[in-house]
């Protein structure tokens, strides 16, 4: 569609369906019309000298990059519009209507949100609210873009669709908390980062809407070194230690349209350094410590229409490392895949004989230490193993991908970038 133009929607649509296809290219066309100028544009497949994606440049000054790059819109709230160069006009398409507009917009892939929003403030408006999102997800359209930190202040994100990487700006300087252990967990369009500050546990929020951090929402009972899970909008923690080391056995469900957080009934097991999935609609903590020294090798599964836990012998057996690093496991397609850090082997869950197979190896080159420093995430249908080999003074970071299907694994090395090679905190965000 369109080949060889210049445009905003990528060749990626969130689906390949002709009227959604026809709704996409009657958006381009029309946001041409609305604001009488050509939209702020990208080449499709340019790119600068490190490999990475160009940004969207200001018509003014093309030496100015226009937009973040997030991908996300910046704010051009001011009545002058910035260095927004299109009218403050609060309209949309006018010729479709703000119904049909926003259901053009949910068609067009995230990565274009920044352009779009530049358009004019309706646009703004509409691309840095919470309805374009509630509708995409009705709509069933989710896009999944990988976050991690590979240095204390900083993240990263990457969009396995159009190949882009985004800066997101530096989290808040906080020494203490910066030196604390740190959890991360992507629900709606929100990332929270949690972590310790001198006397009590911190919440850190990234919003895409704003794309800016600020102060996020404390559970009931505070904690780290939990394991965790989104499913859309909501998302459960487990286990961890509280603000004195103590292990617990709580748990708690985040919703992040209502900004709330909600007690669940106790686990069976009290349990820290575990990892969290959803899987079958139902949420499941595996493995962890239930002191310094024990190992769990047992998991848990939360039915939520129920309110019950059910303990399940060995569903994380032989995943634990021997310092305790929490089961790097993930969920495609609501089956369950585990990385076999010291062996350097993919595995996967049997659900009828509860029991693990292996499959085939792990991406060579990535580097952990005793499991610290590696990802091993699901992204869409995609599993990704990000890390890198450990060199002095800095390194490459990779990103490795593999469709889970039939016959044996073979990863495809989809992004690398110079960056520290470590990875601390690993989310990723569907929405």
């Amino acid at each position: 569609m369109l080949e060889g133009r210049s445009c905003l929607i990528s060749r990626s649509l969130p689906s390949s369906c002709e009227q959604e296809s026809k709704w996409v290219y009657m958006t381009y066309h029309l946001l041409e019309i609305t604001s009488n100028k050509r939209p702020i544009t990208v080449e499709l497949g340019e790119q600068d000298e490190d490999g990475t994606a160009k940004r969207p440049r200001n018509p003014k000054n093309p030496d100015i990059p226009n937009l973040e790059e997030t991908g996300l819109p910046v704010d051009q709230s001011d009545s002058q519009g910035g260095d927004c160069p299109y009218p403050n006009s609060d309209s949309l398409i006018n010729q479709i209507g703000r119904d049909n507009s926003i259901n053009c917009l949910a068609r067009c892939n995230r990565v274009d949100y920044g352009a779009l929003a530049c358009l004019n403030r309706g646009f703004h408006s509409v691309i840095r609210g919470d309805e374009l999102y509630r509708l995409r997800r009705q709509m069933g359209i989710i896009e999944h873009w990988v976050y991690f930190s590979c240095n204390v202040r900083e993240w990263e994100a990457y969009d396995p669709n159009s190949g882009r990487w985004m800066t997101l700006p530096k989290m808040p300087d906080n020494e203490c908390f910066m030196c604390s252990d740190k959890e991360s967990l992507a629900v709606g369009t929100e990332l929270l980062v949690f972590g310790k500050g001198i006397r009590s546990h911190i919440v850190l929020k990234y919003s895409i809407l704003s794309n800016s951090w600020s102060t996020g929402i404390e559970m009931n009972s505070p904690r780290s070194l939990f394991g965790s899970a989104s499913l859309g909008e909501k998302a459960i923690v487990a286990g961890g230690t509280d603000f004195y080391g103590n292990i617990l056995n709580s748990a708690e469900l985040y919703d992040s349209e209502k900004q709330t957080w909600m007690t669940l009934p106790n686990m069976n097991k009290p349990r820290k350094m575990c990892s969290g999935i959803f899987m079958d609609g139902k949420f499941y903590v595996l493995g962890g410590m239930v002191s310094s020294t024990e190992l769990l090798t047992c998991g848990e599964e939360y039915d939520l229409e129920k309110g019950t836990w059910k303990v399940i012998p060995n569903m994380s057996s032989g995943l634990n490392g021997a310092r305790g690093a929490p089961p790097l496991v993930a969920v495609v397609n609501n089956e369950l895949y585990a990385a076999g850090y010291a062996e350097k082997e993919v595995k996967k869950y049997d659900k009828q004989n509860k029991s693990w197979v292996t499959l085939g190896r792990l991406p060579e080159r990535p580097d952990s230490m005793n499991g610290w420093g590696i990802a091993f995430r699901a992204c869409g249908e995609r599993l990704i193993v990000i890390g890198g080999p450990r060199v002095y003074g800095g390194g490459m970071i990779e990103l490795n991908s593999w469709i889970p299907k039939e016959g044996p694994i073979e990863w495809n090395m989809i992004a690398s970038k110079h960056s520290g090679s470590f990875v601390y905190n690993c989310a990723v965000m569907g929405c």
